[in-house]
């Protein structure tokens, strides 16, 4: 009898396995993409498509970084099956060299050329940074607009302090007029970021940024928190209008006409778990576009008193900290996934 000198059959539990991780892999990823459904409501804009000279910048920074580190990664890609296939087995006219050890040729080549790209590289964003320092405002005929932004439990509070204007949801910039925007949270940290146009920075309790945009076309843009801070983190994004000076003049008439007064009850209430639509439910009025809430008064100061509660110079009970029931949080998620307002 002949041994049998067949391979022995790879088992199937590997591969059904493996089949079982992609189909899984599937199911989260599209699971993920129904959580973000609210996103697709927004225009999905980018640095790619540049609304702003901050975000015009990136795409060339982008561009260029690419096309220079490109040097190095291009001749990888090329020589790699051309190599395989150079000294492939049973290649005829591929070189023996068993003895060959050095060449200062390849040397050079594999040392002195990303050294000087990272060099290059170094050089230009050193200088593109301080240019694009997001404190650094942006030269413009025109005094700057100021906006306090506010983050919350899962939305963000635009104030215009010289209209006596606040909104949640939207936030309107003029075109070509500089935007000089101080953020904070009253929550944990918050990252904002409108892509379009550009530079996304983070915001903390009790401290303040400053980051100066300018919007160069109308338009509507998708802003959004980009630092994960629990449930309801998908809901907080908001619609960012760059407008044209007289459409932006109409825009802060119709906030005025169409919203409430923001006082420190309201204020309560939007400071709580809750994402805009639940938000919009409780403060609401028909006046108002959905899920967007309008203030047609700010009290003066709103926003220093928001990072003065952090800075009294003692530490802040635990019932008074972010998150906490005291001030607007909840021990666990209401019935039905609510977040807090919306049970």
């Amino acid at each position: 009898m002949k041994p049998d000198t067949h391979p022995p059959r790879r088992p199937a539990a590997p591969i059904l396995h493996r089949i079982g991780l992609g189909v899984i892999s599937i199911l989260a990823l599209l699971a993920i993409s129904a959580l973000s459904a609210e996103a697709w409501a927004y225009p999905m804009t980018s640095f790619l498509d540049p609304a702003g000279p901050v975000a015009a910048a990136q795409k060339d920074h982008f561009i260029w970084v690419t096309l220079i580190t490109l040097i190095v990664v291009l001749p990888a890609i090329i020589l790699t099956p051309y190599l395989a296939w150079r000294y492939r087995y049973g290649a005829k006219k591929a070189e023996y060299r068993p003895k060959w050890e050095f060449s200062w040729v390849l040397e050079i080549l594999i040392w002195g050329i990303p050294a000087i790209i990272v060099v290059i590289l170094g050089i230009y964003l050193w200088t593109s940074t301080h240019q694009l320092d997001p404190y650094r405002p942006i030269a413009g005929t025109q005094k700057p607009l100021r906006i306090d932004v506010v983050g919350l439990n899962w939305k963000w509070l635009f104030i215009y302090p010289d209209e006596g204007i606040a909104t949640v949801g939207e936030m309107a910039l003029p075109v070509g007029r500089p935007v000089a925007l101080h953020l904070t949270t009253d929550t944990v940290m918050q990252s904002f970021w409108i892509p379009a146009l550009g530079s996304q920075i983070y915001a903390m309790p009790g401290m303040r940024t400053k980051l100066h945009l300018l919007a160069d076309k109308p338009g509507q843009f998708r802003g959004l928190n980009t630092q994960f801070n629990g449930m309801g983190f998908e809901h907080q994004q908001f619609l960012a209008l760059g407008l044209k000076p007289d459409g932006f003049a109409n825009w802060v008439s119709q906030v005025k006409s169409r919203g409430v007064a923001l006082n420190a009850q309201r204020y309560g209430t939007l400071d709580k778990q809750s994402t805009r639509a639940e938000s919009f439910a409780a403060l609401g009025t028909p006046k108002m576009p959905a899920n967007i809430l309008y203030f047609s008064s700010v009290p003066p100061n709103f926003f220093r008193g928001i990072i003065a509660r952090y800075l009294s110079g003692h530490a802040l009970s635990p019932a008074q900290q972010p998150g906490t029931q005291a001030h607007g949080g909840q021990e666990s998620p209401s019935p039905q996934g609510k977040t807090g307002l919306g049970t």
